[in-house]
């Protein structure tokens, strides 16, 4: 479990802000740890206040700087205020991370998959980060020196797919694309934007129902080529170097961190 900032120092975000929607708890949790541990003063947004408080604290009891925000994704008014708070509140929006998203209807052949389900996660894995895409562009393009924006997609959806995760795969294929087409129109503005595609990760999500973490473990030492899950650390890398000055070039690439599973 991640519990907190501390680790090797590293300056790269350094006076820098950071926005990450679905900060509370899992990956988006483990990101926002990672840019404050690297110097950003961080924006953790989510449905839920509480676990955004908790991030907050691990952030703050380490030296960090945080403001935690409640928003729904699939209200604009909601992303343009949480774009306002950062600004507001830090001067500037220079990341974006898009890792809010769901996985419901687990095991629906596509026959059988519940309407409602289909549509929450439109509306959140692929809307929620349409909207998100608007107002963090909005306010970026507006900077003398642009900004970075990474969105959360996973290895289920052009990279690969499983029986029974139609609707997930169709959304994190759909985060995929729109990835690649923001980050050719808005990369004149001074924005790039690329994916991380996450597999198998040590979160309940990769969980399958009823499945302990122990269970799981022997699972992953046949189902996956490096015989485990991915650590929330791993995923966070991958996004601290496409949201960096490491990855001054790299515009709509979509990065895959699943294991070698796809490979």
């Amino acid at each position: 479990m991640t519990t907190g900032i501390t680790g090797t120092a590293r300056t790269r975000f350094a006076g820098r802000t950071a926005l990450v929607t679905g900060a509370g708890t899992g990956i988006g949790r483990g990101i926002a740890l990672a840019f404050a541990r690297e110097g950003a003063q961080v924006v953790v947004a989510g449905r839920r206040t509480s676990p955004l408080e908790e991030t907050a604290a691990l952030i703050e009891e380490s030296g960090g700087k945080a403001l935690p925000m409640t928003a729904n994704v699939t209200r604009p008014e909601d992303l343009r205020a949480l774009v306002s708070g950062a600004v507001d509140r830090f001067g500037s929006l220079d990341v974006a991370v898009n890792n809010a998203g769901i996985l419901t209807g687990r095991g629906y052949s596509v026959a059988d998959l519940p309407e409602e389900d289909w549509r929450t996660m439109l509306d959140i894995n692929v809307t929620g980060v349409f909207l998100a895409l608007q107002a963090e562009i909005a306010q970026m393009r507006t900077q003398p020196t642009g900004g970075a924006i990474v969105n959360i997609a996973s290895r289920i959806g052009v990279h690969s797919r499983l029986p029974g995760t139609a609707a997930y795969a169709t959304t994190k294929a759909a985060v995929s694309i729109l990835t690649r087409a923001a980050a050719l129109d808005h990369i004149a503005d001074g924005i790039r934007i690329n994916a991380v595609s996450p597999g198998p990760t040590a979160t309940d999500m990769s969980l399958k129902p009823g499945e302990t973490e122990s269970a799981r473990a022997a699972r992953m030492r046949t189902e996956s080529p490096v015989g485990r899950v991915s650590t929330v650390e791993e995923i966070a890398a991958a996004v601290l170097y496409l949201a960096s000055d490491d990855a001054a070039s790299v515009v709509g690439a979509d990065l895959v961190v699943d294991g070698g599973s796809t490979a």
